[in-house]
């Protein structure tokens, strides 16, 4: 009996289902014409993997996690009292120097505010023993002047008041003869004050080349001579006085000798004042 062996071979149905998923692929995926280059693909992600692309100007970066801690505890944190501090003083004096420059413009304004006026009109000095010997040491002086003073307040609503603390000397070159003070008193607006101030020095010791200039000098009937004071004066405003103001005035005087008679050939008096006034 013959033996009736069966091969095995697909069924019509698998051999259909794998032409119909060539044919798929074939459509899905043409094959590159064989004139043209291949292009390399780029490498597939994994499966169950994404890629997204953001622009850089909307990527937010986000601590590690091991900080987040920390800049949520930062984050959280209020400004420190310190600054608060800082800002509430800077303010502050923000404010006050912006009423002060308001205050003051209106005051100009109003007021008109001008500075008092000073000159030397006369001056007597001391007959001085001066000797025109050439030797190394000579005998000390005590100069003696009395000089008058013309201040004038050209203001139509200020007074000055002149307080204590005043100072004048009188130097030839840089060496101080003799000082005083000035008188106090109150000067009202529009007003011409004449004064007169004596000066005094004792044991005056000049090097004889200074002393050898003083007499030719004098001699020559050009002696120059520097008047300087300081006078703390307050102003008066209505019913209000202000704080201690200074003024400095520096004059500059020739006179022709050094005698009672002495009269001044020139003079040229400067003054500013100063809004604060300091004690040494």
């Amino acid at each position: 009996m013959a033996d009736e062996r069966v091969h095995p071979h697909q069924s019509p149905s698998q051999h259909e289902d794998g032409d119909k998923e060539e044919v798929s692929k074939s459509r899905a995926f043409p094959s590159p014409p064989q004139n043209q280059k291949t292009i390399p693909k780029s490498p597939q992600p994994a499966a169950g993997t994404y890629v997204i692309q953001i622009p850089k100007d909307q990527i937010y970066r986000v601590p590690p996690p091991e900080n987040a801690e920390r800049f949520r505890r930062l984050s959280r944190r209020k400004p420190s009292r310190p600054c608060c501090c800082c800002r509430f003083v800077c303010c502050t004096l923000l404010s006050l120097i912006l009423i002060l420059a308001i205050a003051s413009g209106i005051f100009y304004l109003i007021f008109r505010p001008e500075a008092p006026h000073y000159s030397i009109n006369s001056i007597s000095i001391k007959p001085l023993n001066l000797s025109s010997s050439s030797s190394s040491s000579s005998s000390p002086i005590s100069p003696q002047f009395n000089i008058s003073v013309t201040a004038k307040n050209p203001n139509d609503h200020i007074g000055i008041y002149y307080e204590t603390d005043s100072s004048v000397k009188a130097y030839y070159e840089d060496v101080v003869l003799c000082d005083g003070v000035l008188p106090q008193f109150y000067q009202p607006n529009n007003n011409v004050t004449i004064f007169n101030v004596d000066l005094k020095g004792s044991t005056i010791q000049l090097a004889s080349s200074v002393q050898n200039q003083l007499v030719e000098a004098e001699k020559s009937e050009t002696v120059p001579l520097r008047i300087y004071f300081i006078a703390p004066v307050k102003i008066k405003v209505g019913s209000v006085k202000t704080w201690t103001v200074k003024v400095k005035v520096n004059c500059h005087l020739t006179v022709d000798k050094l005698t009672s008679q002495s009269k001044i050939m020139s003079r040229d008096c400067e003054y500013k004042v100063k809004l604060w006034w300091v004690r040494y």
